[in-house]
């Protein structure tokens, strides 16, 4: 029997990666949705070259226009999640969520009741609707997998394991393009420098967290909710090389690692395989690298942000959607070259200290609403600000 799947934002690099990964098995899947923001060509061609039936278009504009050009195609077009229930009348086997943003948070809530496993790859959802995604995976008996690299590393070292047992946890970083910079330097940091990922490729805006370490405070955020490992258990190592994904050290004086090439294809198609455990050519050991694993703990000089960790509430709140909100709004105003690269970490560190912002590590997000609301609240804050 074919395995019936739906992909939340396919025409991302995540939703790419998975697709190619399908194509190759074709006779094993059936694609039950596909869905989009703006891209609605490449969604065309993906529903078209995968027989999908239905496909979800956010976009008003791009709705309109893919509604024209699959006029005399059988394709069922939707332009919001609330039809999930009349495209998805019985639970899936699997699901992918690679929308990006905290505009993914929904649509991941949503799909959670019609699909008997999520992979998830958005972030934000994890950052700031975890309480609300856990209730809703608990309630509908949804198996979850992680997608980042590093928390499908340790997801996959945990398997069984009584998180009592743990000692520390470690994620590395690569320490993007400034890893070997040194601090005197990053003045002279222009915006195409900042791009060029050393192992990674990636959007620009994650791209860009990589380069001043937020997307570090991001995943140990993450690690902390998916796991319920405390924040002092976790802990940040640079690694150049980005072949060591986590490393474990358990009370018993064991310790594991995790590796495997810079390559998202690699926990993407082990989620999507979780219980048949197929087989994926890979590269033979690399043990030069091995030999030279360079991990070192971060520079918080020259990476203030990482900072941030030891500021952040110990249960989730919705300071985490004012932290998410700050760090979009400022790296894209680097993107678009209103800032430079030590503008953009010291205004972070700077409005996120705000009291006004400050009191909403108190607050426990109740529903996705109210998270939405809240980023549209900052937004506008800092549009006064007049950055």
């Amino acid at each position: 029997m074919k395995k019936k799947i739906a992909i939340l934002g396919s025409t991302s690099s995540i939703g790419k990666s998975l697709l190619n990964i399908i194509k190759k098995d074709k006779k094993n899947f059936k694609i039950e949705l596909l869905t989009a923001n703006t891209n609605y060509k490449d969604l065309i061609t993906q529903a078209s070259k995968f027989k999908v039936k239905n496909i979800i278009i956010t976009d008003s504009n791009s709705f309109e226009k893919t509604k024209a050009i699959c006029k005399n195609k059988k394709i069922n077009i939707f332009q919001n999640f609330e039809s999930l229930k009349k495209i998805l009348p019985k639970k899936i086997d699997y699901v992918m969520s690679a929308i990006s943003g905290i505009g993914g948070l929904l649509p991941t809530h949503k799909i959670i009741n019609r699909t008997k496993l999520i992979a998830i790859a958005n972030k934000e959802a994890i950052v700031c609707g975890w309480p609300l995604i856990k209730k809703e995976l608990t309630k509908n008996k949804t198996k979850f997998i992680p997608v980042d690299s590093e928390h499908f590393s340790i997801f996959s070292l945990l398997h069984d394991t009584n998180k009592n047992e743990i000692e520390k946890i470690y994620i590395t970083a690569s320490g993007g393009p400034f890893i070997n910079l040194p601090k005197n330097q990053f003045k002279k940091i222009k915006l195409n420098d900042a791009l060029k990922h050393p192992n990674w490729s990636m959007g620009k805006k994650i791209t860009i967290d990589s380069a001043t370490l937020m997307n570090k405070v991001f995943e140990v955020i993450e690690a902390k909710n998916i796991f319920n490992i405390d924040y002092d258990k976790i802990s940040i190592l640079t690694h150049p090389k980005s072949y060591v994904h986590t490393i474990i050290k358990f009370k018993n004086g064991l310790s594991k690692f995790l590796i495997h090439e810079p390559d998202m294809t690699i926990p993407i198609y082990n989620s999507v395989y979780f219980e048949k455990n197929k087989d994926i050519k890979s590269n033979p050991l690399n043990f030069k690298t091995l030999n030279n694993l360079n991990l070192q703990k971060v520079e918080k000089n020259k990476f203030p942000l990482v900072r941030l960790i030891d500021k952040l509430p110990k249960r989730s709140s919705l300071f985490e959607t004012v932290l998410i909100t700050i760090n979009d709004y400022l790296v894209y105003k680097f993107l678009d070259k209103k800032i430079n690269f030590q503008e953009l970490t010291k205004l972070i560190n700077k409005i996120s200290n705000l009291k006004e912002f400050q009191k909403f590590k108190k607050i426990k997000p109740r529903n996705i609403k109210q998270i939405y609301n809240l980023r549209d609240y900052v937004h506008l804050k800092l549009n006064t600000l007049g950055i």
